[in-house]
């Protein structure tokens, strides 16, 4: 097993009578679901859907004092702690960042289940996520029976699962959930109460409008530039995100790289060769007619 500390990670902790009804009614993800020892995968979107931040969140027990810790990109933490003290108006509410970063570990199973640990529930071959000060990496590395490798080591195994990073991947308040596949990574619950943004996330679902998505490509050589076009010819079709070791994710137009694929022509990026692991990703299921 391995696991790497993520220096880009922060945490946020949201505590008091009301903090589930409070963030219940503002983030995609069903925290009636949530209990101590599980994670879900959430968002908190403008008015108009796109996302401010994503995030993971779990349930703190009882001996730490309950409430809820998200665990979110550090350099946004103090964005997401500004925005929910704007909604929080008369709720019973905390909201603090921690001192306490995000050690991740996967290609295994922990020796030890530590406290403020949960499985990654975007995709179950990311492994477990701990949430713990910087200066105890080694400590719960041990503890669980992991090795204590790099963070490039976790980003490269991210990326080669296809699961992507905000401001690597898509930008902020520039993407709607669907756009990086969180529908598909069980970041939105389609059947839970309202939330902000949640008109146009469910307009998005139940009419099949997204066209563009977040999806793996290989490439052979050297890797592009985060940020380079993709093109079909000479026709932009797409951005390049995160790259690693010869694999990496992409911001397409799925119309527009179908139609590429079905006329034979090749992606490039940066004059680089660009290749979709899944070719059948970008194709939209033909509805089916109604009776």
């Amino acid at each position: 097993m391995k696991s790497a500390f993520l220096p880009d990670r922060g945490v946020i902790k949201v505590a008091g009578d009301d903090a589930r009804n409070f963030l219940n009614g503002l983030i995609t993800t069903d925290l009636d679901r949530l209990k101590p020892g599980l994670g879900r995968f959430g968002a908190l979107l403008t008015p108009q859907g796109k996302i401010i931040v994503d995030f993971l969140i779990t349930e703190a027990p009882a001996g730490h004092g309950g409430g809820f810790l998200i665990d979110c990109p550090r350099a946004l933490a103090d964005t997401l702690a500004t925005k929910l003290k704007f909604y929080k108006l008369r709720a019973k509410v905390t909201v603090d960042i921690l001192d306490l970063g995000v050690l991740a570990a996967w290609d295994g199973s922990p020796a030890a289940q530590p406290d403020l640990a949960f499985t990654d529930p975007r995709n179950g071959e990311l492994g477990i996520r701990i949430l713990i000060p910087e200066d105890l990496k080694q400590k719960l590395s041990d503890l669980i029976g992991a090795e204590l490798v790099d963070a490039s080591d976790y980003e490269a195994h991210r990326i080669a699962l296809g699961v992507p990073r905000g401001g690597l991947d898509f930008m902020y308040s520039d993407a709607f959930p669907h756009e990086t596949n969180m529908d598909r990574l069980a970041g939105v619950d389609f059947d839970k109460g309202c939330y902000v943004g949640q008109e146009v996330v469910s307009r998005m679902q139940h009419r099949g409008t997204a066209r563009t998505r977040s999806v793996k490509v290989l490439l052979d050589g050297p890797s592009p530039e985060a940020g380079a076009t993709i093109l079909a010819g000479d026709k932009p079709v797409g951005t390049i995100g995160s790259s690693a070791r010869g694999k990496g994710i992409a911001l397409v137009r799925i119309d527009r790289v179908a139609d590429a694929l079905d006329a034979g022509q090749p992606l490039t990026a940066g004059g680089l060769a660009v290749k979709l692991a899944e070719p059948d990703v970008v194709r939209i299921p033909a509805k089916q007619p109604t009776a």
